[in-house]
């Protein structure tokens, strides 16, 4: 973490977040959430989009939403909203496939962690040319316990082999945000205000103003456009951090 003298966050690793951090997939997720919890009798006002949904992995979600429900009712609820999910065309987030790229162009080691699964991970990623540059991934699949848990972000840790403190991450969720906090890292969010409350060191509504500049002396990058500094460390560096 940050230094108590005041100086820059540094870290080894970045670790994105997919839906509303990578792809622009909020107005799909909330509309298939709404429009199959109709078909069933349920109405999901705009409270509980915010609750139940973002930042929750899907059982999470129908379980809340439908109390009352048999699990075999709920996971053909659940299956129908990721039918529609997995089959949407999602853009990028405004910069953020110019970062990711950029990043991995560098050299710096990415991983994905997200509350989505295989299917609907390649065909959001594969579709912006990116699956290549998130090959270490976990999914929903791969934890006990999602996101505010820090099990996500650990686990993406351990795949890269970075202690959690020297992990940038960018989430867009309080959910996300807990999580990463939880797990000891650097948090950046993609979002609004309520992301800082929740432990996000900085706060941008999307990738566009952000980029990456050779730290001084040469040795690592320094990311751009934040009012928190921070260092990626050259590859070099990693051993020593």
């Amino acid at each position: 973490m940050r230094p108590a003298a005041g100086g820059p966050y540094e870290v080894d690793a970045v670790v994105f977040d997919m839906d509303g951090v990578l792809i622009d997939s909020r107005p799909v997720i909330e509309n298939a959430w709404r429009d199959v919890a109709r078909r069933h009798g349920r109405t999901v006002t705009h409270a509980d989009i915010e609750r139940y949904v973002h930042g929750r992995t899907g059982s999470e979600t129908v379980a809340l939403l439908f109390p009352d429900h048999s699990d075999s009712d709920r996971s053909a609820i659940w299956a129908e909203v990721d039918k529609v999910e997995e089959e949407a065309l999602y853009p990028a987030v405004p910069g953020a496939v110019a970062l990711a790229t950029g990043l991995a162009g560098r050299g710096v080691p990415l991983a994905l962690a997200t509350s989505s699964w295989a299917r609907k991970i390649e065909h959001a990623l594969g579709g912006l040319g990116l699956l290549d540059v998130f090959s270490l991934q976990v999914t929903r699949d791969d934890v006990a316990r999602g996101k505010p848990h820090p099990d996500p972000y650990l686990a993406a840790c351990r795949l890269l082999g970075v202690r959690a403190h020297r992990a940038l991450v960018f989430e867009d969720s309080v959910s996300g945000v807990r999580s990463a906090v939880a797990a000891g890292s650097v948090c950046v969010g993609i979002g609004g205000a309520e992301l800082s409350a929740a432990g996000a060191v900085a706060v941008a509504p999307d990738f566009t103003g952000l980029g990456t500049a050779s730290a001084p002396g040469g040795e690592g990058l320094v990311l751009t456009g934040l009012d928190a500094p921070i260092v990626i460390a050259a590859a070099g560096e990693r051993a020593h951090g």
